[in-house]
């Protein structure tokens, strides 16, 4: 009997560290277009959770206990920046306790300090309402810059999980070369227009 138990204990042993080897980047994304842009790059070596939903207003979300729990086990905060989430995401990462993924760590990735920002005001007002101090935080608007964003992205990726680099970086070119495509294909579409 005690042979069994020890050979079952190794295999458990050795399926757990199996587990912890192969194990997926957790990212928790703000936004679904970040969201989809770590899929695409992260591949199946990445479980996305993404904090709102298409149709929901990302200024505006309420920082529940589930998003929480999502946050404390994330080993990458994938964020708009620019302060879109500054009314609920600094609280998700506070009580998060989860010291990755705090700004300033390698954990914490905004996708708006990878593009030129548009927008910057040159004054500001409470008089003219809600007012993005440090430009329009809605980064994806221009599709050329998922480009800046992605390649980035991938190179954290790659930062986070170095034994998973030459998978992120294929997959990052495959999807940039479908992206250039497309943005030619845009381009032609809308010649007329100009």
């Amino acid at each position: 009997m005690k042979p069994i138990l020890r050979s079952l204990a190794t295999l458990g042993l050795l399926l757990s560290w199996h587990a912890s080897a192969v194990a997926a980047l957790n990212i928790f994304a703000t936004l679904p277009e970040w969201a989809a842009l770590a899929q695409e790059i992260g591949g199946d070596k990445v479980k996305v959770f993404t904090a709102t939903q298409a149709l929901q207003d990302p200024h505006r979300v309420e920082a529940r206990p589930s998003l929480i729990a999502r946050a404390r086990n994330a080993d990458l905060v994938v964020a708009g920046g620019a302060e879109l989430e500054v009314g609920w995401l600094p609280v998700i990462l506070r009580e998060s306790g989860n010291s990755r993924i705090q700004p300033g760590s390698p954990g914490y990735f905004e996708a708006a300090s990878q593009v030129q920002m548009l927008d910057v005001p040159t004054r500001l007002d409470r008089a003219d309402g809600d007012v993005h101090a440090q430009g329009n935080p809605h980064v994806h608007t221009d599709p050329r810059n998922i480009l800046k964003v992605g390649d980035a992205l991938a190179k954290r990726l790659a930062e986070l999980a170095p034994a998973d680099a030459v998978s992120f970086q294929a997959n990052w070119r495959a999807f940039s070369e479908k992206w250039h495509a497309a943005l030619g294909r845009w381009e032609k579409a809308l010649a007329p227009f100009r």
